[in-house]
This record gives structure tokens, sequence and C-alpha cells, in this order.
């Protein structure tokens, strides 16, 4: 460690700063940064010049639009994040032995799983465990959980990352189905093939290509090409033009069992299916975190169970 970096160690008092600019760093802006933390974007750059006052360097490069890191930025960058990091094992570790979870968690996870299983599971989460403060992040792209500073990824479908740990929270499979009403236009598909010629709504999902599905039936593995005259990256949007009759969708098991019981959809091709379990993604075991522990377990225990549990079960062929 040279002279420099200890006085970057050895200055910093107030690791709130520290966590702020690290924010900074992510967002590469401060209006960005202030409106995710609820602050004003001149308390940010107040805070931020502070900073750089107490450690006696410049940290950011500063335009009307957005800032980024100086040689010095990047380099405290880096140790704030190992400071931080060292500061939640710490918490945790004091948590073990407290009779209850407490600390900061951050979870993120999809659109429409996030918002209509994992948020009111979370709601409960809170009720039980007052001293967790927990931050959910919903968005329909993959998230790389150490450069964005995340402890808890909900995920659909496989977990590619090998440097991640991923827990099984519920088996599921996306399937094929369509509105009465566009069965009754256009037919129903015999074949995967025949999916050419249909109207397909397609979503930009987190871990396909788009307008590409894969599916799984009698002959394995098999990829299809599909087209249509609507497409969305929101979820809620696909399946509601679904409702209306527009085309042939792809849903996870959970998300639509209860409109094909209901008779507002019917499976097509249901000898197609492909994979799409739920996950929750850590960047460590569980056992090095009892907060993150506490939170996955109970998401299980929710999202299988409770209240607000994903409903896979489909209505007997």
């Amino acid at each position: 460690m040279s002279l420099h970096d200890a006085r970057i160690v050895a200055d910093l008092s107030n690791l709130s700063d520290l966590r702020l600019f690290v924010e900074v760093i992510r967002h590469g802006n401060f209006v960005r940064t202030a409106t995710e933390l609820g602050m004003s974007p001149s308390y940010v750059s107040k805070r931020i010049g502070l900073l750089e006052a107490e450690l006696g360097v410049r940290l950011l490069h500063r335009t009307s639009r957005q800032v980024s890191a100086t040689p010095q930025g990047e380099k405290t960058y880096e140790w704030a994040r190992g400071i931080l990091d060292r500061v939640r094992q710490m918490q945790d570790a004091l948590a073990e032995d407290a009779s209850e979870p407490r600390g900061s968690l951050r979870v993120s996870s999809s659109f429409r799983l996030g918002r209509n299983h994992v948020a009111p599971a979370i709601s409960l989460l809170a009720k039980r465990y007052p001293r967790l403060d927990v931050s959910l992040t919903v968005l329909d792209r993959p998230v790389d959980l150490l450069s964005e500073g995340l402890d808890i990824d909900i995920r659909i479908g496989q977990v590619p990352e090998p440097h991640l740990v991923a827990h099984r929270i519920l088996q599921s499979h996306r399937i094929l189905c369509a509105a009465p009403s566009y069965i009754e236009r256009h037919g129903a598909p015999a074949q995967l093939s025949d999916l050419a010629r249909h109207s397909c709504l397609v979503f930009r999902e987190r871990d396909q290509p788009f307008g590409t599905w894969r599916l799984t039936g009698p002959r394995g593995l098999e990829s299809v090409k599909v087209t249509g005259t609507l497409s969305s990256n929101n979820n809620d949007i696909i399946r509601q033009w679904a409702l209306d009759g527009h085309g042939i969708v792809r849903l996870a098991e959970w998300d639509c069992a209860k409109s094909l019981c209901a008779g507002e959809l019917v499976q097509v091709l249901p000898a197609y299916r492909w994979p799409a379990d739920i996950w929750a993604v850590t960047t460590g075991r569980l056992s090095e975190s009892a907060k993150v522990r506490v939170c996955v377990n109970f998401l299980r225990e929710q999202l299988t169970s409770g209240p607000y549990a994903l409903w896979p079960t489909l209505p007997a062929r």
C-alpha cells in the first residue's frame, strides 16, 4: 500500500460519503444518484466536494451532463468497494449473534415477478424483521450483482455466471398459449414450424435473444424464429395483448395458470415447453451472510406457499 493509498483509508471518517461516492460512480450522474437515493443533486455534489477536500484529491471529472472518475477517483472507488464490503461483512458477523437480522439489503427482480410476488413478500419480510433496510429494484434486463451492488437477484431461467451462487425457489416452465378469440380466427398451430405463419407476441426477455423462442419437445431442444405485428419490452403489455387476442405468447406457467383455468387463454403445442425455474442468485453462500440467508429462505417460503405464492399448477389437459 502506498502512502497515498494509506491516506485514503486513514483520512476517511465518513462512511456515508464513501457510499455516496460509490453510487455516483455507478450512476455516472449526480441527478440520477440523487433521484435513486431521495436527495437533491446539490446535496450530492456538496458531499462529494467535502470528500475530495478530506482526501486531498480530485475524484471526479464534472460536465453538465455526467461525471467520470479521475485516476485517483478510480483508485478510491476500488478501495471504497473493498472497505464497504468489509463493513458489511462485519455487520453480518455481528448480526449472527443478534436476535434478528439487520442492515441494508438490495434485491432485484423482473417487472411482473417483482411487482406481483417479490414486492408483497418483502413487505411481509419487513414486518417480521423491522431492522432490515430493504431496497427492491425491478427491471427486465440482466443485472451484474457485483458492479451494481446487489445482494440478491430473483430471476427466471438459467444462471450462467460461474461466480454466482443460485438457490432454487421454484421449478417452473414457459409454455405457449393464446386467447380463444385468436384461435377462432387463425386456428391453432399443429407443429412448431407453424409458428412462422402466426402472429407471435415478442418480449425481449432477460435470458433470450430477441425474436427467438427455444423450446424442448418430442425431438429435444429446438429453436424457432417468431415474428408479429406487436412487441414490447414489458411483460405486462405482452400478456394483455395476448388476452386481447393479438397472438401467441410464451409465458411462465405460474404467470398464466389462472388465465388458463378461467378460459381467458388456451395452451397451444402442449408438447413443447422451456425450463423457467425461479432462482435467488447471490454473490456468496448463504452461510456467509445472516441477512441474505434470512431473506432467501423467507422468499422461498412465501413464493411457494405464502399468500403471494407463485401458482405453477396448470389445468388438466
